[in-house]
């Protein structure tokens, strides 16, 4: 099964969008106490893209071998996962690792997309 997959974020709360041909699944949520009102936008992009693909894990809608399309509508953080760029910042190398492990560990299949900020549908759940 194929999965589009989006996340967003800000000083207060992620979100993100787990898209497949039958459903869609929608969160949003509160950072955890430690970063709360601590993380730039950019951060709070990475953790919502970790959070959120560990969430997908472990409520079995990522599985193992499964396909993923990762929208991202900030070219930097698309530069940097794609391995165009570097990015320096500790905390965001931080969670990029977690998130290769996970991708490693699961051998999931990622694309990564750059779209538009008003095509990104987790944006909607932070705004609305």
């Amino acid at each position: 099964m194929k999965h589009s997959y989006f996340c967003d974020g800000n000083k207060r709360k992620i979100s993100w969008v787990i898209k497949n041909e039958e459903m869609a699944f929608n969160q949003i949520r509160d950072h955890a106490e430690i970063y709360l009102d601590k993380l730039s936008i950019e951060q709070s992009k990475y953790v919502a893209l970790h959070v959120g693909i560990f969430w997908g894990i472990g409520r079995f809608i990522i599985k193992n071998d499964v396909f993923i399309k990762i929208m991202l509508d900030q070219k930097p953080m698309y530069e940097h996962l794609t391995g165009m760029k570097q990015n320096n910042d500790k905390f965001i190398q931080s969670k990029t690792n977690f998130i290769k492990q996970l991708i490693e560990q699961r051998c999931l299949q990622i694309n990564f997309e750059f779209i538009r900020p008003d095509q990104n549908l987790a944006s909607k759940l932070l705004t609305g």
